[in-house]
């Protein structure tokens, strides 16, 4: 059943968005919800009415629309767009579907004071020529104004509000994002944010496709971490094309999603405790688990599906231990009695748990038998050693290491010996995952403001993957996240998805 779902879920998204759009057509200018966006209607003078619709399958939107430019002191396009306060960060990726002789057609995010076709405005464009630019327009009736990034058909475009600064973020998918910015548009608190589509010509039709499509409400500054927090969105994401679907939305704080070896279920954390979440029905089940109701982001599955390693602390202590438990839950069998101690790997036949712990003031990796006893330790380098996993052949442990002035990916052979650094780059990057297949590594970027040896909540970051024996990472996807992102090993069975937690407030 899931490989059906699965297959439903995420195949042809785009012909689905094409022929869901021409099934129910959407009037242009309706008060109807389209996805997330409250409205849509024409903007400007327009001779053929603009159109929307919105997939839920592939959570995807379709715009099509006329207009004669947004330039100058006048704009024309269609509009979907819904009313934002405050900070806000806009996330989508565009596609065209179809060739076009007008090479200056344009889609992309804008943001309005008001629905007047002279109303100051920024915006995040992609051009059809693959121009991509961020243009703006300072006060109403003002003349517009355009700064340009350099990187031909981006498929990527984020455009983001900190105050009166606006940054536009753009890439091809795969690539890190480059950025301009415009820090002087004295905008009202409440605005209007949305997507936008326009032919470039009064008479004729151009169409655009927008997938992983997000509004996120940043953290603001007087949140107090680990006493604050954000809702979540609980994703899995394609590898092969970087399509995300949220499955599941929770107001408050769920973490580390971890993928079953049925492939039915995910298990997360929130507040302590344990949950699956199963992919065929979409309801939350509470996993039982004794006494320990401390649970951290720290939980792995052994590699025959039966065992859930756990990382808790106990009533009375404030350090984190390690226990294992049936995966369908129970009271959990304390392995390692001194703390802090945080599971991170399971070896494939089962018989040892790795993990980081802090010994004598420093974090390094260590093993011990699943059926506990004398820990053994497996890094000396001095500074934080964390997140190990074993490859699935057994033969090495992957790991995050500040060793080298920034965190970077290394591995070493399953005993300890010979560590080989992996990646070598200015990211700080945490959590290697194997894939199943053992052909991939999935890690979590953050970006080098982030200090290397730490990995806080709410952070712009990206997933990357590159091949299991190294090379050039490749970016999977662009994500408001961090802590609990991607913390366990959250690959499907059939190593084509991951699994992964992304976090906007008013959820």
């Amino acid at each position: 059943m899931m490989k059906y779902y699965m297959l439903l879920l995420m195949k042809h998204y785009t012909l689905l968005c094409i022929l869901i759009s021409f099934i129910f057509p959407v009037a242009a200018q309706t008060s109807l919800p389209i996805g997330i966006f409250s409205e849509q209607q024409d903007v400007g003078s327009v001779a053929l009415p603009g159109h929307a619709a919105y997939n839920p399958i592939g959570q995807t939107y379709w715009l099509e629309g006329s207009g004669d430019n947004t330039w100058a002191q006048t704009d024309a396009f269609h509009y979907v767009f819904t009313p934002l306060t405050g900070d806000f960060i806009l996330q989508a990726e565009i596609y065209w579907p179809y060739p076009s002789q007008e090479p200056h057609r344009k889609a992309g995010w804008m943001v309005l004071t008001s629905l007047d076709p002279h109303s100051a405005q920024v915006s995040a464009v992609a051009h059809g020529n693959g121009l991509i630019s961020l243009q703006y327009r300072s006060v109403n009736n003002g003349l517009t104004q355009e700064q340009t990034i350099p990187e031909d058909s981006a498929w990527v475009l984020q455009l983001e509000r900190s105050g009166n600064r606006f940054i536009l973020s753009a890439a091809r998918w795969g690539d890190t994002l480059q950025s301009v910015e415009v820090d002087s548009l004295h905008f009202p608190d409440t605005v209007y944010a949305g997507l936008f589509i326009c032919a470039h010509q009064a008479h004729a039709y151009e169409q655009a496709i927008f997938r992983n499509v997000r509004i996120i409400r940043p953290a603001p500054a007087s949140l107090i971490p680990y006493h604050d927090y954000l809702g979540s969105y609980l994703e899995i994401l394609d590898i092969a094309t970087g399509h995300r679907w949220i499955v599941h939305t929770d107001s408050g704080s769920i973490q580390a999603p971890n993928w079953t070896k049925n492939g039915q279920s995910l298990i997360f954390n929130k507040d302590g405790r344990l949950y699956r979440f199963s992919l065929i029905t979409h309801q939350v089940q509470l996993i039982p688990s004794g006494n320990a109701i401390q649970n951290n982001n720290d939980h792995v599955i052994s590699f025959d599906g039966q065992w859930l390693g756990i990382s808790n602390t106990p009533e009375g202590d404030n350090r984190s231990h390690i226990y294992v438990m049936p995966i369908s839950g129970g009271q959990p069998r304390l392995i390692t009695p001194q703390g802090p101690s945080y599971l991170h790997g399971w070896s494939p036949d089962g018989q040892y748990l790795v993990y980081t712990a802090q010994r004598n003031h420093d974090f390094d990796i260590y093993r011990i038998s699943v059926q506990g006893g004398e820990e053994e330790r497996l890094t000396f380098s001095p500074g934080l050693d964390d997140g190990p996993e074993y490859s699935p052949d057994g033969k090495y442990i992957y790991f995050n290491s500040v060793r080298s002035g920034h965190m970077q990916i290394w591995r070493m052979h399953a005993d300890g010996n010979s560590p080989e650094q992996l990646t070598h780059d200015e990211f700080q990057n945490w959590f290697p995952h194997i894939s199943p297949d053992g052909q991939w590594i999935v890690f979590l970027s953050y970006l080098p403001d982030v200090k290397a040896d730490d990995h806080p909540f709410y952070k712009r970051v990206y997933i990357r993957m590159m091949p299991i024996g190294g090379g050039q990472p490749k970016v999977l996807a662009y994500v408001y996240g961090g802590q609990g992102t991607i913390n366990t090993p959250s690959w499907s069975p059939d190593s084509r998805y991951i699994a992964f937690v992304s976090n906007s407030g008013n959820l």
